[in-house]
């Protein structure tokens, strides 16, 4: 039983916690409570914060080892920089509609869980809002344990028991062959997860896709597409899904096992930026038993 005080997101997951700074979480302080709800309801909102990078930084540590895709290009003596979701240019104008860069924007729009084509997928996804739009730029969460939950059995049955493969590329491809051809969807080989993973701590089921996907065991190309299809489509009905209006200082975390997400378009002349840290799972987290035997 939590001591915050919350308020659910959706009928079916997530809680907003109120009157709580997430500057002043420590290990040992607030922060068993706070994972606490996160297993329970797999997605956590707070609002009105004021996190600088380094306590954001801080807080993403918590959960685990923070995912750095860049580090095979920094230079020895380059810090780590807290990754950017903007169209904001160092000039501050912002990037146009059809360029490569907004272009792999507009890829976030489609459902997916972060990192599934890692070696190491990721655990979470701490976000935090910095300049919002007058309009759209929302996010949407979609809870893949309250639909795998319901999930009819002729449906469940076509999956339950195998795997999937999942590569950067694949999704990219969905709004653009060039895009898809950059040398940073290609940093990784193919990675091969089980479709239906197990929480390791409260033992509930969640169905692992995401728009990386590619092929399922025991499918040809074809049927892979239209399972996956039909996966989200039943996934992502209004009854599982959270969409959340951006404010400034708004911190979203999200269980990456347990729940897709996606962007939605907003107005492109206007800036926009979000910071986001994502977690890599550990061993604690499951990563062993999400890996399909062979």
């Amino acid at each position: 039983m939590s001591n915050f005080d919350t308020s659910p997101l959706s009928p079916e997951f997530g809680v907003e916690i109120h009157d709580l700074q997430l500057a002043d979480v420590k290990a040992n302080s607030l922060y068993p409570e706070i994972r606490a709800l996160f297993e329970e309801h797999s997605a956590l909102l707070f609002r009105g914060q004021s996190l600088s990078d380094e306590q954001h930084m801080a807080l993403a540590r918590l959960f685990g080892r923070i995912e750095d895709r860049n580090a095979d290009e920094r230079k020895p003596d380059e810090a780590f920089q807290v990754p950017e979701v903007s169209n904001i240019r160092q000039d501050g104008s912002v990037t146009d509609q059809m360029d490569l860069h907004t272009l792999n924007l507009q890829s976030n729009m489609l459902w997916h869980s972060d990192s599934t084509f890692m070696p190491v997928p990721a655990l979470t996804n701490i976000l935090v809002g910095r300049v919002v739009t007058s309009s759209g730029g929302a996010t949407e969460l979609a809870s893949t344990r309250a639909a795998w939950r319901e999930m009819p059995e002729k449906l469940a049955e076509k999956i339950r028991g195998r795997a999937i493969w999942h590569h950067y590329a694949t999704s990219r491809a969905k709004i653009s062959e060039t895009l898809a051809k950059l040398p940073m969807f290609h940093k990784w080989p193919a990675q091969k997860w089980k479709a239906v993973l197990t929480n390791p701590l409260n033992h509930t089921e969640s169905l692992y896709i995401a728009s990386h996907a590619y092929a399922v065991e025991g499918y040809t190309k074809e049927e892979s597409q239209t399972l996956l299809e039909e996966l989200t489509a039943f996934c992502t009905q209004d009854r599982f899904t959270y969409s959340h209006r951006w404010q400034e200082g708004d911190v979203l975390i999200w269980d990456q096992r347990a729940v897709m997400h996606r962007g939605t378009p907003w107005p492109w002349h206007e800036p926009r930026k979000l910071t986001s840290l994502c977690v890599s799972i550990g061993p604690e987290d499951g990563l062993n038993e999400m890996r399909p035997k062979e």
